[in-house]
C-alpha cells in the first residue's frame, strides 16, 4: 500500500514538473493588454503556422520611413474554426488592426482575429474570441 502511493505521489510530481513549461509557453506577459494601439500598415507576409501565425506588418511613420511590426497571433487551428486559410492575408493587403504591443517597446505585438479589418473597410470575421484581449469595442472598420 505504501508502494503504491509513494509511486502515485511521483507520478503527480512528474506530470506537475512536465506541465509547467507548457503552461509558460502561453503566457501572454510579454504583451501590454491593458494599453492596446491602433496600427495601419501593409501585409509584409503572414505566416500560418504552428504554434502561433504571425502577420509581419509595415507601418509608415510620420517622417515617411517604414518600421516592420512582429504581430503573434492565435494558432492555424483557432483561426480555421473562424473561416480562415493561409490566403486570408496576403502580401499587399492594407490593414487596420488594435493590437496588444510588446512591453518591451520593440516594434511587435499580439492580435486576435476580431480586431484586425482591412484599410478599405472590408471586413475579416470577427466571430472569434479574443482570448487573452480586452474587447475591441472602438476599432473602425
Amino acid at each position: 500500500m505504501v508502494r503504491r502511493r509513494l509511486a502515485m505521489l511521483l507520478a503527480t510530481g512528474a506530470l506537475a514538473l512536465t506541465a509547467a513549461p507548457i503552461l509558460a509557453h502561453h503566457s501572454f506577459a510579454m504583451f501590454d493588454r491593458e494599453h492596446q494601439i491602433d496600427l495601419e500598415g501593409t501585409v509584409q507576409e503572414f505566416r500560418f503556422v504552428n504554434p502561433h501565425t504571425f502577420i509581419n506588418l509595415v507601418v509608415k511613420q510620420d517622417d515617411a520611413s517604414t518600421v516592420t511590426w512582429s504581430l503573434e497571433g492565435q494558432s492555424p487551428a483557432a483561426l480555421v474554426r473562424g473561416g480562415w486559410t493561409s490566403k486570408t492575408l496576403k502580401a499587399g493587403d492594407e490593414l487596420k488592426m488594435r493590437i496588444a504591443p510588446l512591453r518591451s517597446g520593440a516594434p511587435g505585438g499580439a492580435w486576435a482575429p476580431n480586431q484586425i479589418a482591412f484599410r478599405d473597410g472590408r471586413e475579416l470575421d470577427a466571430s472569434q474570441s479574443s482570448i487573452g484581449f480586452p474587447d475591441s469595442a472602438g476599432l473602425e472598420r
